[in-house]
């Protein structure tokens, strides 16, 4: 597994118990594995456009897990000074994302299926939805 060179971003491993033929289990515990409290989670699945770009936004404050639970599609990560690009395929190698994180979520499988996990509910003004703005706002947080 690749170092993540982004600021804000770190990898998440799940241990996985294997009982074949029976399936695996991947096992996350809050504050152990996944480093906040979760008030919410949902999952992405369906995007059989090969064109399909999802995410296009980063958040203010919020914090959240992104797993990759099946099938496989690139994350795109910037901090506002590097970027990253990584292939979600291991349903046990998450990614914790903070804030001041543009993300951009493209290239899925017809099979994938996203796991998110937030540490917080829905709130609209903790988005930056345009890049320009996303720069900025980085830009005057790090003076």
């Amino acid at each position: 597994m690749a170092k993540i060179k982004v600021k804000n971003a770190n990898f998440i491993k799940l241990p996985i118990f294997s009982n074949y033929p029976h399936g695996d289990l991947g096992v996350g515990e809050i504050k152990k594995n996944i480093p906040f409290a979760i008030k919410k989670f949902y999952f992405i699945n369906h995007m059989f456009d090969p064109k399909t770009i999802r995410g296009r936004h980063a958040h203010k404050k919020l914090q959240q897990a992104l797993f990759c639970i099946n099938g496989s599609f690139e994350l795109h990560l910037d901090d506002g000074y590097k970027k990253q690009r990584i292939l979600m395929n291991d349903p046990s190698s998450g990614v914790f994302l903070g804030a001041k994180l543009w993300r951009v979520m493209k290239k899925f499988s017809r099979d994938c299926v996203i796991l998110v996990l937030a540490g917080d509910y829905y709130k609209k003004n903790d988005y930056i939805r345009d890049y320009e703005s996303f720069l900025r706002y980085v830009k005057n947080k790090t003076k």
